[in-house]
């Protein structure tokens, strides 16, 4: 089991966090249409994996944001920004920002996501969500970047996932 902080505290991480040059896990997850995706859905494309616990906090909200600019200087690749959200809080959180540069996927149906993946956070008050993390893949659904958030309140390295990319 790994560990990051919350605010320095430290919280139990469950799963296999993929790492580079592995297969991505298998996902399935629900989109803003209530219709379950995979990863076939975005196949030929490189996929920025933007894993967050609630776009409802400040940090995942500054990252969803930053992707979303990102996203449009990165050709053939989509940015999905995953998180525990209901498809409708994401809809609207995005639609009131303007953000229509990435797509957001709920595990609410599949919460096998969160240990398949490695980021399910299994102690301290936010039991139960996706830790933070960044994972890059490339068209043949190849890991080609990851980084798993030491501190949740903190940002992802952008430039280490665009870098992936180039």
């Amino acid at each position: 089991m790994r560990q990051v902080t919350r605010a320095g505290d430290p919280v139990d991480v469950a799963g296999d966090f993929p790492e580079v040059g592995q297969a991505a896990p298998a996902l399935t997850l629900t989109n803003t249409d209530m219709a379950d995706v995979t990863l076939a859905d975005f196949a030929g494309q490189r996929k920025v994996l933007n894993i967050i616990p609630s776009v409802d906090t400040p940090t995942c909200a500054l990252s969803t944001r930053t992707f979303n600019k990102l996203a449009s200087q990165m050709a053939n690749t989509v940015v999905l920004v995953v998180s525990a959200d209901l498809p409708f809080a994401a809809k609207r959180f995005c639609g009131a920002e303007g953000l229509d540069n990435v797509e957001t996927l709920s595990t609410f149906r599949h919460p096998e996501f969160h240990r398949t993946w490695g980021v399910a956070l299994c102690s301290g008050v936010m039991k139960g969500l996706c830790a933070r993390a960044v994972v890059v893949l490339d068209e043949r659904d190849r890991v080609i970047h990851s980084q798993l958030v030491g501190e949740i309140k903190h940002e992802p390295d952008y430039q280490a996932a665009l870098e992936s990319l180039a």
